[in-house]
């Protein structure tokens, strides 16, 4: 049996009880993998990392090393959140890693998707080879939260940085507790395991970040104002009571610029495009009518707010035939 593949007659996990189940079974399964062993756990602070922290602690306690690698392609106030709530909050044995040059420096230049996804995929194993002969005790596992979606897609869609991105030479074995699930039961183990709706209804964020949203060759100028637009959005939603109503929602800003007219004089900018869709399993995704007076508040905001966008799009295609990221 593909142990990547998921069986036709695994049934949908639902219920409390059919998560208690998973949990334990899976609880077991990462002790017979793990042994005595420590383990790096890529943390972002999304909803699946978090469920894979949250069973590995369970599994295996202070065995668990999280790493929370700020790649500068977080969204705005990201990284500084991660560490309150998983360090501060939660008690985890988090390492934080400033890598921001580090991963901008390898993507200059890049503007291929494919690519920065590798390169990105690449660079996150390399920290963590590094953050593992910190830790002084040999490290031969490595934690991620990847899930099905992520494995269907990078046959021949798109390769996530988790699965695709991943270099030949890795020196672990991988630890991929929830990787046969679908986003709605990752929900339903987290909210099993204790963890605080926040953190369970936390919109998906992709392994590159803002890396596959600032599209093309990313620039810091570009993705400062892609994080700027991003964070408008997002308090915009949040006023609106959409959180937990629309499943995800983001900006996109193209390597490409128009024209238009700012204070009487000749604006050459880059254009914003506002990406909001509703889905059950990241498989299919439809896209929300949002109300015309929230889309020109955001516009209006946007534009006036953040120095290097005059114009702002709302993307209308459902998935199929669009993926719900850009790149």
């Amino acid at each position: 049996m593909d142990p990547n593949k998921r069986p036709d007659d695994m049934e949908r996990i639902a219920s409390p009880e059919q998560a208690k189940a998973f949990i334990d079974e899976q609880v077991e399964a990462i002790q017979a993998q793990v042994g005595d062993q420590k383990v790096l756990l890529a943390l972002s602070g999304g909803v699946d990392s978090s469920v894979v922290a949250a069973l590995l602690i369970k599994a295996i306690g202070k065995q668990l090393i999280c790493v929370h690698v700020n790649h500068g392609l977080m969204r705005k106030g990201e990284s500084e959140q991660v560490v309150d709530v998983f360090q501060n909050q939660l008690d985890a044995n988090l390492v934080y890693v400033d890598a921001v040059d580090r991963f901008l420096s390898l993507l200059d230049g890049v503007a291929e998707p494919e690519a920065k996804r590798k390169i990105i995929g690449a660079e996150f194993i390399r920290v963590f080879e590094e953050e593992a002969r910190k830790v002084g005790d040999e490290v031969s596992f490595l934690a991620q939260g990847t899930i099905y979606p992520d494995i269907l897609e990078s046959d021949g869609v798109k390769a996530h940085h988790n699965v695709g991105g991943l270099p030949d030479d890795l020196q672990f074995e991988l630890c991929e507790p929830v990787k046969l699930l679908y986003k709605d039961e990752v929900r339903v183990i987290g909210r099993e395991l204790g963890l605080p709706e926040s953190m369970v209804e936390r919109q998906p964020f992709p392994g590159p970040g803002l890396g596959v949203r600032c599209l093309g060759a990313i620039t810091r100028d570009r993705l400062e104002a892609l994080r700027e637009a991003d964070a408008v959005l997002r308090e915009e939603f949040a006023a609106a009571g959409l959180e937990g109503k629309v499943w995800q929602y983001f900006v996109t800003v193209p390597d490409f610029r128009a024209t238009g007219v700012r204070d009487g004089v000749r604006a050459f900018e880059w254009p914003a495009i506002i990406r909001a869709v509703n889905t059950v399993d990241a498989m299919t995704a439809e896209v929300p009518e949002l109300d015309w007076a929230l889309l020109k508040k955001i516009t209006d905001r946007i534009l006036a707010e953040v120095p290097g966008i005059c114009r702002v799009c709302y993307d209308l295609t459902p998935k199929p035939i669009g993926t719900i990221e850009w790149e």
